[in-house]
């Protein structure tokens, strides 16, 4: 195989009337999925056959669906963005991806009108009933190969620029394969997807399904607000196996709810994106003896995941989840300073390298040069692996135990969120002198700390239209002047441990 499409084709083949992707208000078969898209993408047909970018900017729904793979059949590409992202940050992300297209959903063609970026959009609703081009679509298919980019997801950056991480099909084909054999996904699977099409854990829910011949339901963001909703929605979905971030676990643990309701079908919990904690974690097992929990370790830029820990035996509420080993056909190891690999017991970089690794930073190749590097370990022949930034060591069992981070990106509400981000936002405030971020792991709460003559209220308003909302500072520190270390620099280190003394 070397596109996407052919696992989509061959589960249809299989199953051409069964569900797809639903949610609470409407339901796609296979069948009428691939109708759909290839509707959409005779209407890219103007761009003709080169690979090129098209962003996809709509509420999430089952057509969302469609609208990214409408440009995966037109040859093309697809970047998620977000609905309610800030207007500057989606500007940003337009301005590095420079996508041929926009296809938006009527919902939001006005906020396209009053943005006038220059590049064309196509209304969803207006093009997805397109007369289907065939001729159009098999010659896209014969000049396709296995290395193109599937879609970029873009993540927060160093520099204040979000990044975008560029995957193509043959790591996401690599990736679907290992989820499928490693947790049986099957045709009988029923995904309960919480996460966002713009982060990286979605590509499970979505690609296994697709595999497998699975249905994948879209549940409703509002109903983790409500976990008595979630669990009969749950229910009435017969929703069978989730893949969410800790916090979504933990609202119904801390809530007990399992106490009063059942998940009645459930029997595969799957979490990833920040680190789960073990007395939230013991609640659940408590109360699902039967089920299988795993925890999926791993960044946007190796597809999702590079390890992964099936729970095997009892932890203290006090102690931390491993994060697992390597997955099957995917190579990670510890890096030290010194460009030798961590013995067990020492803490080293992870890195990873095979078929998972993306293809780098979108126009970005400074970005990319720095993290997708030669394997120091093998001076033989070219061999690209990605350092993940994260350290790490290993146990006794031979297990690997996630540490932290090495730089100033964080994982915080199951994002990655690079600090510098959110400090040259808040640096625009006026009358705002100087600002560092720090995060309180402990606490998981972003610090912002700052000097000038400004309110918190108005840092938070200035803020609002440039970071989503889960960047926005948990914790706000005023100091009449900054720290600096020996070398003249503001003394993060020092900030970060003493910042509730101040």
């Amino acid at each position: 195989m070397k596109n996407v499409l052919e696992l989509l084709e061959s589960s249809c083949a299989k199953y051409p009337d069964k569900a797809f992707v639903s949610d609470s208000t409407s339901v796609i078969t296979y069948a009428d999925f691939i109708k759909k898209s290839k509707s959409v993408a005779s209407a890219l047909k103007m761009f003709g056959t080169a690979c090129l970018p098209v962003a996809v900017y709509m509420n999430k729904t089952p057509d969302n669906v469609v609208g990214f793979f409408g440009a995966v059949y037109a040859g093309k590409f697809y970047t998620v963005i977000d609905p309610e992202m800030p207007k500057d940050r989606m500007a940003s992300i337009l301005n590095t991806l420079n996508p041929c297209a926009i296809i938006c959903d009527r919902a939001h063609q006005s906020i396209l009108d009053e943005m006038d970026t220059g590049i064309k959009y196509f209304v969803y609703e207006d093009i997805v009933d397109t007369e289907c081009d065939e001729e159009f679509i098999n010659d896209v298919r014969k000049k396709s190969i296995d290395t193109d980019p599937l879609y970029v997801l873009f993540t927060s950056g160093s520099t204040g620029v979000p990044k975008g991480t560029v995957v193509n099909h043959r790591s996401v084909m690599a990736y679907s394969e290992w989820v499928c054999q490693t947790f049986d996904i099957n045709e009988t699977t029923i995904f309960g997807n919480q996460t966002p099409f713009y982060f990286s854990m979605s590509v499970l829910d979505l690609f296994s399904t697709m595999r497998a011949g699975a249905t994948l339901d879209i549940i409703p963001k509002v109903y983790f607000t409500f976990p008595i909703k979630l669990a009969e929605y749950v229910n009435t979905k017969k929703i069978n196996t989730i893949y969410w971030v800790p916090s979504a676990l933990c609202v119904v643990a801390n809530l007990k709810l399992l106490d009063y309701v059942k998940f009645e079908n459930l029997t595969k919990i799957l979490f990833a994106g920040e680190v789960m904690p073990t007395k939230q974690l013991n609640y659940w097992i408590s109360h699902m003896q039967d089920a299988y929990f795993a925890n999926l370790y791993g960044p946007t830029e190796v597809t999702d995941i590079c390890t992964y820990y099936e729970v095997d035996r009892k932890f203290a509420d006090d102690e931390s989840l491993p994060i697992g080993k390597h997955c099957n056909n995917c190579g990670v190891f510890l890096l030290k300073d010194d460009n030798t690999e961590a013995l067990n017991g020492e803490v080293g970089e992870l890195c990873v390298r095979g078929s998972f690794l993306a293809s780098g930073y979108y126009n970005n190749p400074q970005k990319t040069s720095e993290v997708f590097v030669q394997n120091p370990l093998n001076p033989h022949y070219p061999e690209l692996i990605y350092k993940t930034g994260d350290l790490v060591k290993q146990n006794e069992r031979g297990e690997y135990i996630y540490i932290g981070r090495k730089d100033f990106q964080i994982k915080h509400m199951g994002y990655r969120i690079e600090l510098g981000e959110i400090e040259t936002a808040v640096s625009a405030v006026e009358k705002l002198n100087s600002c560092v971020c720090v995060f309180d792991m402990q606490a998981d709460k972003i610090v912002l700390i700052y000097e000038g003559r400004v309110k918190e209220t108005d840092i938070l308003d200035s803020v609002k239209d440039k970071l989503p909302h889960y960047m926005y500072p948990d914790v706000y520190v005023k100091v009449k002047s900054m720290p600096h270390n020996a070398n003249g620099k503001i003394d993060r280190a020092w900030l970060k441990d003493n910042y509730k003394t101040l």
